[in-house]
């Protein structure tokens, strides 16, 4: 089985690597609430999607 004959220099690792990153998770403002949510997802404050109450949100006694 070959082996490598040179290491692979810093820059090189560098280049490869560039793509690794994590990215932002994606959201938008509930036109309801103004609250952040995923998009295309119920928004977890108000329970609305698409202009419509979808599920009704717990009320946390506080």
């Amino acid at each position: 089985m070959p082996n490598p004959k040179r290491r692979h220099s810093a820059q090189r690792t560098a280049k490869r690597r560039s793509h690794d990153f994590l990215t932002p998770v994606n959201s938008n403002l509930c036109p309801n609430c103004q609250e952040r949510k995923l998009p295309h997802r119920v928004c977890p404050k108000c329970g609305e999607y698409k202009g419509r109450v979808i599920a009704g949100v717990a009320k946390v006694a506080a």
